[in-house]
């Protein structure tokens, strides 16, 4: 299977901001993405994966809730079989608790802390999704992170 052209060049700017911490060529990388696939009416994946990527390098945390919330609406449109033409590794249900885990930190981090709570929950809902893979690794400790941050346990 070829790869998805545009979750390759996402992953080009995931790497640009996580791999050599060029966080400004990043947002403009992956502005110039979100404005190739026509914002958030492009396809459903691409809009989930950018603006789920978008949020990690915004500078104000208003900002950052916006792409997670945009994120997460178009992964409610996302559906199994998209996924997989593209080539990603995991169903919609894994990409959930990623979403969920990090508007739970956004509310948190504004001082929300009800829908913080509420976030954290979904995100441990959908954890059954998630493989013993890192990607699975890393979500469940960053819900850990989340739950001691609020004060709950695991």
């Amino acid at each position: 299977m070829t790869a998805d052209p545009t979750l390759t060049r996402i992953g080009q700017a995931v790497d640009l901001h996580h791999g050599q911490g060029q966080r400004d060529a990043a947002r403009e990388l992956f502005a110039q993405i979100w404005d190739d696939i026509g914002g958030e009416q492009g396809e459903p994946l691409h809009v989930c994966v950018l603006a789920h990527s978008m949020a990690d390098v915004q500078d104000d945390v208003h900002e950052e809730l916006l792409w997670d919330l945009r994120a997460l609406a178009a992964a409610d449109r996302v559906t199994d079989d998209q996924v997989a033409q593209a080539g990603v590794a995991i169903p919609v249900a894994g990409l959930y608790p990623s979403l969920h885990l990090n508007l739970g930190d956004c509310y948190r981090r504004l001082g929300d802390l009800d829908r913080a709570r509420e976030h954290l929950q979904q995100a441990r809902a959908g954890m059954g999704a998630l493989g013993d893979d890192g990607y699975g690794k890393l979500i469940r400790g960053g819900l850990e992170r989340l739950a001691e941050r609020l004060g709950e346990t695991v």
